[in-house]
């Protein structure tokens, strides 16, 4: 046994170029289990003709838990591989006068088990970091919802590979299919496309965060249709994870008042919501618009303008007779107060917008008188 192990390990260090890579201390472990693979066989094969099964391997047990880290599965089948070749050369030695068949066939079925073996390793490894990651993928979503950004969650980003940028969150309602099979899915998708991609079912909800788009569309094409029946907002883009917490809230306060816009598109952005989320008690939809809309005017004739045209449901006429100006002028000013808000006060949905946001920065300036 101590001459097969050394062949084992010597043959390891020749073939096997991830093994010359490990650590000294990794390497002594490796070697380990190779040696108690050969005596667990010599045991094993010594009692044969009693008609003993071949026992349960417990072979990978003497390694510690760090191992299974260092040494991917495929690396294990590689080991279990040299071991098999360099008991096979010594076979013409290690057999009986004619027992040299039988070794080998006795081989056979032990290394069938150090195979099962394994990949059972491998499998509970897999499910126990399958779960765990579950579990922390579920607390950076609910801590980006909830605003608590530290750097713990970086770390727990780290731990699950993410290292993209930018970030866009999406917040829609969950599918009726199973939760878990619908993420894993998204996370296969976004994978393939070389996107990171995090998500979490918060009761009715599903908060998915993607990293990587090329654009904020890119980002939702392919994560949209696994959403289930209802709206889907899509918060703004942010550079980096720890922004993230902007867009997911948002994005969760688009989803709370896109009932407000039964005719919305699906989905729709955060942005085109302000006065929805506004409405709905939002402060940072409030605090937008007033910055947006509100500041830009304010102390300008612009101002004066806006507020007359909406109130007299948008007739240019009828706001130059009471402005006493050329309906020109009301056109000129129109034009400007669109390059100055991004709103057009010609078009519904951004007039709409537009007298929210004159109604809210009213109210901010008579709070600070």
């Amino acid at each position: 046994m101590g001459s097969l192990g050394t062949a084992a390990m010597n043959r390891m260090d020749e073939r096997l170029p991830w093994y010359r890579a490990l650590s000294a201390e990794d390497r002594s472990w490796v070697g380990l289990v190779a040696q108690a693979g050969i005596a667990a066989f010599v045991e094993w094969f010594q009692h044969a003709d009693e008609g003993r099964p071949t026992p349960s391997i417990e072979i990978f047990g003497t390694a510690p838990r760090e191992l299974k880290r260092s040494v991917s599965l495929q690396q294990t089948v590689d080991l279990v591989r040299v071991v098999v070749e360099v008991v096979e050369a010594e076979v013409q030695e290690l057999a009986a006068p004619g027992g040299e068949e039988q070794l080998r066939q006795a081989m056979l079925r032990y290394t069938r088990d150090v195979a099962f073996a394994a990949a059972q390793v491998y499998a509970r490894e897999a499910e126990v970091r399958g779960a765990w990651d579950a579990r922390l993928e579920a607390l950076i979503v609910d801590a980006l919802v909830r605003g608590e950004v530290d750097d713990g969650l970086h770390s727990w980003a780290a731990a699950l590979g993410w290292t993209s940028s930018p970030v866009v969150v999406l917040a829609g309602y969950a599918p009726d299919a199973d939760p878990q099979t619908v993420i894993d899915g998204m996370r296969d998708k976004g994978r393939r496309l070389g996107h990171d991609l995090l998500a979490g079912v918060q009761g009715d909800r599903l908060i998915v965060i993607v990293g990587g788009a090329d654009s904020i569309k890119d980002a939702a094409r392919h994560v949209v249709p696994r959403f289930g029946p209802g709206p889907i907002v899509i918060g703004p883009e942010v550079p980096d994870l720890h922004a993230a917490a902007n867009s997911a809230r948002a994005a969760v306060a688009g989803l709370r008042a896109a009932q407000g816009w039964p005719d919305a598109p699906r989905p729709v952005l955060a942005e085109d919501l302000l006065a929805e989320r506004a409405i709905d008690g939002d402060e940072d939809a409030r605090a937008q618009l007033i910055e947006n809309v509100y500041k830009p005017l304010e102390g300008t004739p612009l101002l004066d303008t806006l507020a007359t045209y909406l109130e007299q449901g948008t007739s240019l006429e009828a706001t130059a007779r009471l402005l006493f100006v050329h309906p020109n002028t009301v056109r000129y000013r129109l034009k400007k107060i669109t390059e100055l808000t991004g709103y057009q006060p010609t078009e519904g949905r951004s007039a709409f917008t537009l007298q929210v946001g004159l109604i809210l920065g009213r109210l901010s300036r008579a709070t600070v008188t």
